[in-house]
């Protein structure tokens, strides 16, 4: 049997853990991941006692992105079946996002595509220093459309469209520089930085973090509701590209571990 794509346990404290558990893929996110992260999502909802969520990524990388082989299988479904692919990611994101508890990311290793859209939805995100980070999507013939809010209230409009155009690859602390990440300390204090925080949050009110959380995002692009027509029209986009010409040539490339030959697709 499989493991279970997302694992979550809660403490005496209210501290809750979710790790995502794809480490033979580097944790990348397929409808498994996705769903097992709304669902630790919908049951931490129903913990009167929760405080604070801390997300882990289990084996030596946070978060790949998206899984590139799982991506090729949908994009030949139909359009109903793509859009309700990328409401579902936006989903897990977005709750995360509006979680009324502070939330806590430990990223080591890779921290690709999606996986910097996750880490923009938490309130604080400490990296070790051999952390890897990119916003990929483009480099696949995709979009990041249903992060890119996420990535503006976390980096700043600028950077976005820096490096979800370039696709590059960064260090930690250019991560720390351009504000996707708070904090970078060696991997070995990965933990104890965590817990270090983790202790600060609880000394606070959880009332008064709730209030202020909720302030803070009424004021953010990402802090938008799950109904809204903008977001609504990023999960059409996001889908859309998937099923595009430009799509299959990227995922081709990826696959067959080449550059994408962009000259001459039909638009």
């Amino acid at each position: 049997m499989p493991a279970n794509p997302v694992l979550w346990d809660l403490d005496q404290r209210g501290v809750a853990t979710v790790t995502l558990n794809r480490p033979e893929v580097n944790n990348a996110y397929d409808a498994g991941l996705i769903n097992g992260v709304l669902a630790a999502m919908a049951e931490l909802g129903k913990q009167p006692s929760l405080r604070v969520v801390v997300l882990k990524g289990n084996g030596k990388h946070f978060q790949a992105g998206a899984d590139l082989k799982w991506i090729n299988g949908v994009r030949p479904k139909s359009p109903a079946e793509n859009e309700a692919v990328s409401q579902a990611t936006f989903e897990a994101v977005q709750r995360l996002n509006l979680l009324p508890i502070p939330t806590v990311a430990l990223v080591q290793g890779g921290c690709f595509g999606g996986g910097t859209g996750v880490i923009s939805a938490c309130d604080v995100v400490i990296a070790a220093d051999n952390a890897l980070f990119s916003i990929t999507e483009v480099r696949w013939g995709l979009t990041a459309a249903i992060i890119i809010p996420q990535l503006c209230d976390a980096i700043g409009v600028r950077q976005v469209r820096r490096y979800a155009l370039t696709g590059e690859r960064f260090g930690a602390e250019d991560a720390r520089r351009i504000g996707l990440v708070h904090e970078v300390v060696p991997l070995n204090d990965l933990e104890a930085a965590g817990a270090k925080v983790v202790e600060q949050l609880l000394a606070n009110g959880p009332e008064a973090m709730a209030e202020t959380k909720a302030l803070a995002l009424e004021s953010s692009f990402g802090g938008m509701a799950v109904d809204d027509e903008t977001y609504a029209r990023l999960v059409r986009m996001h889908s859309a590209r998937r099923r595009t010409a430009e799509a299959s040539e990227g995922l081709a490339s990826f696959a067959e571990k080449r550059a994408g030959n962009w000259a001459g697709l039909k638009k």
